[in-house]
């Protein structure tokens, strides 16, 4: 009853403050301020970005960070995240479709989509931003709830791919990681390249938005990465599996020293997994990692005092047989919802968004897509960077 009368209240404000002008403004304060922060915190972006036309002074509370941090920290306990299939179009439809997943969640599968084509799309999302990236054209960072962007140039690595062509003979590994350094609260992206027919080795590259430019890492990471593995942002770092001959180990980059170091070792039965049958993920607030041994997918979760790993789950993937390629990369999985709802994305061209059930053990397609894209785990929010 709290919400909806508050909600009355903005709703007439809003309309009275139309039909009275902008200089009548202050006549308007129904409320104290701090009064309607409270409420305006409460909000969907949606609302808010609507509420910014009140007035100035409005514009001046929604618009600051400290606002728009308690407003993602309410979004995040009141409801958890939202589940976002990010579309690749050259000409996007104007659609947008949402739904609700289970019965008595309150998570929204949403698809949006983008006209950028050719790009790839950073492992999940940082404060309700996504980042995307390609070796060919500029890089980008959106805010899908507000539709804010901002591109950052190319680093030295994309124009020596653009200016050499890409290396024949070797699969270069490049890949973009995205993520926020919790102290200063600056993002940053983060290039880590490895090619040996351009002399490259765990070439390491942060770019800095204050001033707009890449700097070079020195020492960058003690390890090569395994291809395939997107790097995966949890609480203040990034994450990747090693491609390491004794073991993959995993290996973290802190956003605030920007210093690499090795976590612990992959908890997977073979010491050196196809790329293609492992990855890092996070599910459940923790750090997880997958391989899939056919028929078996099994989940794990980092315990982060200890650094030591527990099995979440294990998967039969015959059950799931045509609709995942069980030749190629194996299935991501992206939420958990109501304790027992696993949510298991395809990795491959158009594989579709599933529903497994940990009780039941049993399998239901929620969502096939029509065009490319990928499925991120995702907090609305009003961040830009």
């Amino acid at each position: 009853m709290l919400k909806r009368r508050h909600g009355s209240i903005l709703k007439r404000h809003g309309s009275d403050k139309r039909r009275r002008g902008s200089s009548s403004s202050v006549e308007l304060e129904l409320l104290p301020h701090d009064v309607i922060e409270l409420i305006l915190e409460r909000l969907p972006v949606e609302s808010l970005r609507r509420f910014r036309s009140v007035s100035k002074k409005w514009i001046s509370t929604i618009d600051s960070p400290r606002f728009q941090s308690r407003q993602l920290n309410l979004r995040r306990q009141s409801r958890g995240h939202d589940l976002l299939f990010v579309a690749y179009y050259e000409d996007p439809p104007d659609d947008v479709a949402q739904h609700a997943l289970g019965s008595s969640s309150s998570c929204i599968y949403r698809t949006v989509k983008f006209p950028f084509p050719n790009l790839l799309l950073c492992y999940g999302s940082c404060d309700g931003l996504v980042c995307f990236f390609c070796i060919h054209t500029p890089n980008v960072v959106v805010n899908p709830a507000t539709r804010w962007h901002r591109s950052f140039p190319f680093s030295s690595l994309q124009r020596l791919i653009i200016d050499k062509g890409p290396p024949f003979g070797s699969d270069p590994i490049y890949e973009l990681g995205f993520g926020k350094d919790k102290l200063s609260g600056t993002y940053k992206p983060v290039w880590l390249y490895n090619s040996s027919e351009f002399g490259l080795d765990n070439v390491t590259k942060v770019f800095d938005f204050s001033t707009h430019s890449w700097r070079n890492l020195v020492p960058s990471s003690p390890y090569p990465i395994l291809k395939f593995q997107k790097p995966v942002y949890f609480d203040g770092s990034l994450y990747w599996l090693t491609d390491c001959v004794e073991e993959t180990k995993v290996l973290s980059f802190d956003l605030h020293t920007e210093t690499f170091q090795i976590i612990c070792k992959a908890p997977f039965a073979d010491d050196a997994p196809r790329p293609s049958n492992v990855v890092l993920f996070i599910l459940d607030d923790c750090l997880c990692a997958s391989e899939k041994t056919w028929p078996t997918q099994v989940i794990w979760s980092l315990d982060s005092s200890s650094k030591t790993w527990k099995q979440m789950c294990s998967i039969d993937l015959t059950n799931t047989f045509p609709l995942f390629d069980r030749c190629r990369l194996m299935p991501l999985p992206v939420a958990i919802l109501e304790k027992n709802k696993l949510y298991l994305h395809g990795r491959n061209y158009l594989e579709p968004l599933m529903l497994h059930d940990l009780n039941t053990k049993s399998f239901e397609v929620v969502s096939t897509p029509t065009t490319p894209g990928d499925c991120i785990y995702y907090f609305e929010s009003l961040f830009s960077v």
